[in-house]
């Protein structure tokens, strides 16, 4: 049985703030201990505030930019919007690089965590050290997807964390071998755990139970390893820019 709850009892996190302290505290006022094989998932919004990685920025826009490793698609909406899909440095394809303006200080926006891996891992050591038990973190982020309406949570950060279940080479039902099959089973946790954490709850950070399979050693490889970069990126540029790179390539070689 699969089990997720939130915790309760996180207020405003602030630059410094010490995050094991605080999620090991509201778990010790819970009702339930962390067990050999829990993972938490904690909301990246809480681990960029605790890092500082507030920027001053009087406008979103030049934030982005300066996150911005590649442009993906641009679209303006009928309101003159803009909105850029585009990989950050962290190699996430996303809208706006991950730069979030909500629930941020006047004149400041929020970037996502330098090392989001290394902040999971420090979190998982730290809160294992504390409560004795062997458990796993993985830090998420809310982004779209291509093809689909509407946003679910991700992992951009996993410490001790099986972040895919290689099913390759096992047969299915009717005993066919599975050539291909690699669930992202860090992206489904996240969303699964985003459906009890809420998006203004105020409780950034769920327990999953039930999944003990997937804890492991803190060097396991992390959610750096799910993005598709480089050569292994089928989609690397939306339709109107494709065509557009193509019609210039076309006159280029023509002499036009």
């Amino acid at each position: 049985m699969l089990t997720i709850w939130p915790l309760a009892g996180i207020g405003e996190i602030t630059a410094g703030t010490d995050l094991v302290d605080v999620i090991g505290s509201a778990i010790d006022g819970s009702d339930a201990p962390l067990a050999d094989g829990d993972i938490l998932v904690v909301t990246s919004k809480i681990v960029s505030k605790a890092e500082g990685r507030f920027v001053t920025a009087d406008d979103r826009e030049d934030a982005i930019t300066a996150e911005t490793v590649r442009v993906v698609a641009t679209r303006a909406s009928e309101s003159g919007h803009v909105t850029r899909i585009v990989e950050n440095r962290l190699g996430i394809v996303s809208a706006a690089a991950g730069v979030d303006a909500s629930n941020t200080p006047e004149g400041t926006v929020l970037l996502l965590p330098v090392d989001p891996d290394a902040s999971a891992r420090a979190l998982a050591e730290g809160l294992r050290a504390r409560s004795g038990a062997t458990v796993g973190v993985l830090v998420s982020d809310t982004l779209g997807r291509a093809w689909r309406d509407g946003q679910i949570d991700h992992a951009i950060g996993a410490g001790g964390v099986r972040v895919f279940e290689d099913l390759r080479g096992s047969v299915d039902a009717q005993g066919r071998p599975l050539q291909v099959t690699l669930p992202c089973v860090a992206d489904e946790l996240c969303a699964a755990a985003d459906l009890v954490k809420g998006k203004a709850a105020g409780m950034p950070v769920a327990v999953v139970r039930g999944r003990g399979d997937l804890v492991g050693d803190l060097d396991l490889p992390g959610a750096r390893t799910i993005p598709r970069t480089g050569e292994r990126d089928m989609f690397r540029l939306g339709y109107d820019e494709a065509y557009a790179e193509g019609y210039a390539a076309a006159r280029r070689q023509s002499g036009l």
